[in-house]
């Protein structure tokens, strides 16, 4: 299971730090990554983290801004979001996937456990 927390409403321009607690199979997975939906769009891929290599991916648009960790002892992922803009309000999801795979997965079907959803939502 996945538990997102940290989400709620910022002035474009501040932080917020997101937190996904793994637990049960998702403990282990090979990558985890989050993933934002606004009103009407797809789920679309923000970042990814592999578990065993560190190694990060960033869609363009949040890169130089966002950040994603994690903290193995308290299988816990976070994304910090820093100089949040309007456009970044959604609803952020926690993914991981068991699988292994050459780089960091990028697509929604990639990954079979999600979380609840947080919403994000950044005033102009």
């Amino acid at each position: 299971q996945l538990v997102e927390s940290g989400g709620g409403l910022v002035q474009a321009g501040g932080s917020l730090r997101l937190s996904c607690a793994a637990s049960g199979r998702t403990i282990g997975a090979a990558y985890m990554a989050w993933f934002r939906q606004a009103p009407g769009k797809e789920r679309d891929f923000v970042a990814g983290i592999s578990w065993s290599t560190y190694r990060t991916y960033y869609v363009d648009s949040v890169k130089g801004r966002f950040t994603i960790s994690r903290d193995n002892a308290q299988n816990t992922v976070y994304l910090q979001m820093n100089s949040l803009k309007p456009e970044d309000t959604a609803v952020y999801y926690c993914a991981a996937e068991r699988t292994r795979r050459p780089t960091v997965p990028t697509r929604a079907n990639e990954y079979d456990y999600w979380g609840q959803g947080t919403q994000v939502t950044v005033s102009s």
